[in-house]
């Protein structure tokens, strides 16, 4: 009967430390927004305009306004801070330390990074996140 007690708390230890060491949602949307920003690290502006939802289904020339507007953003970037260095997720917002923050209603979730420039200065933005077929996009 003890082996059978001890298996059954082991068995339970087990799904308590899965259930913990597991990724949120939250954590996974702040991860890939990390991602696509750091695209912009290594100018790679097709790489930032995959992350956004819905960019396949837009108009050729709309597609094309977004992109040199990604590449504007770029270049002002480099002539205002010398460029984006780093980028890196913020957990300061939260009381659960959370790197995210989900909107249910808007089946949204936020995520919040830290942009790190050339010239040592920061910038906190907040990307909403919305999850298309087990992938995290920018809105």
């Amino acid at each position: 009967m003890k082996k059978i007690l001890y298996f059954l708390f082991f068995i339970l230890y087990l799904i308590v430390l899965y259930a913990c060491s597991s990724t949120t949602p939250e954590e996974l949307a702040a991860s890939e927004a990390r991602d696509y920003y750091d695209c912009l690290t290594d100018d790679d502006v097709k790489g930032f305009m995959k992350g956004k939802a819905d960019v396949d289904s837009l108009p050729a020339f709309y597609r094309e306004q977004l992109q040199k507007a990604v590449e504007q953003y770029l270049s002002d970037l480099k002539a205002k801070h010398g460029g984006l260095s780093s980028v890196c997720v913020s957990e300061e917002h939260y009381v659960d330390n959370s790197e995210a923050c989900r909107d249910t209603s808007l089946h949204l979730t936020y995520a919040f990074l830290i942009l790190c420039f050339s010239d040592s200065t920061q910038e906190e933005i907040m990307v909403p996140m919305v999850e298309r077929d087990g992938q995290w996009l920018m809105k």
